[in-house]
């Protein structure tokens, strides 16, 4: 089955609901997931976004704004991560009690607002991506998962997302922010807080494809390999060691190994990042 007869099947799915409430991070997968429930149901499909302390506030604002693209109903809701002392843990299940929390967000609005069906982001490639304790929670909470009932992978996804001109059709992963943490280090707001500034910097400063993981302290940052020129240039060295140390950072580094998922989590778990995006994405 080529991409479109997938993607009208999971829209003809969508529709025999009376209603959906999809998780909705404004990355890729949630986008077009919403994209398809919005096409099949209209006004009774809601993009549902989670604000925590562990997404950050341009994810949120990117969220704000690709439900606009669609067109579909935005509601925003609030909840702690760090009301979890097993997700503050940070143990190899961090994504798991993330996961179960913020999906069982979504299941009270849908009460809240009538409506029987929670929808999420996982699509047809995540399940061979390795660690994914998140999906544990997926299944447990009986989430249904469009993308992947009707085997649409992470490529075709992105298809999708172009074929809608989503803005997001291209955009990286992005796992939320305890997985810049290292594994058995415990998740706190001042850790959280510090990476989300330090991140928005590089950001602004125009780098792509980045993560400034957090050592008790010691910021490592790493970036995309075509970026990690740019990195290495003196002027963005001193740049970023004193404005990460005004963020709360006591040392920091560049990692000469660049970005690459999951560097402090088990097995590599970041792909299950879009809930949010993943992915938000589950790991680092």
């Amino acid at each position: 089955m080529d991409t479109r007869a997938k993607r009208e099947a999971a829209i003809e799915d969508l529709a025999t609901f009376d209603g959906v409430v999809v998780a909705f991070s404004g990355g890729v997968d949630s986008s077009v997931v919403a994209a398809l429930a919005y096409e099949a149901l209209g006004d009774d499909a809601v993009a549902c976004t989670a604000r925590s302390e562990t997404l950050p506030a341009a994810e949120l604002d990117d969220a704000t704004r690709v439900a606009e693209e669609i067109g579909v109903r935005h509601e925003v809701v609030s909840f702690s991560e760090l009301d979890s002392e097993a997700f503050v843990a940070n143990g190899e299940d961090r994504c798991y009690h993330c996961r179960s929390m913020r999906l069982g967000r979504m299941f009270d609005t849908a009460r809240e607002l009538g409506i029987d069906v929670v929808c999420d982001g996982t699509n047809a490639s995540d399940p061979g991506e390795g660690h994914r304790p998140g999906l544990r929670a997926v299944e447990e909470l009986d989430a249904y998962s469009p993308l992947l009932e009707h085997g649409i992978t992470k490529e075709e996804v992105r298809e999708i997302a172009r074929d809608y001109g989503l803005s997001v059709a291209d955009k990286p992963s992005m796992a939320c922010l305890s997985s810049r943490i290292p594994t058995g280090l415990e998740v706190t707001e001042e850790r959280l807080t510090r990476v989300e500034v330090a991140e928005t910097l590089l950001r602004t400063w125009g780098f792509e494809q980045f993560r400034v993981r957090d050592h008790d302290g010691l910021a490592r940052i790493e970036v995309g390999e075509d970026e990690l020129e740019r990195a290495l240039d003196p002027e963005f060295a001193a740049a970023a060691r004193e404005h990460l140390t005004d963020a709360g950072f006591d040392h920091v580094t560049l990692d000469l190994e660049g970005y690459r998922t999951g560097s402090v989590s088990p097995a590599d778990d970041e792909p299950a990042a879009d809930v949010l995006d993943a992915d938000y994405p589950s790991g680092g």
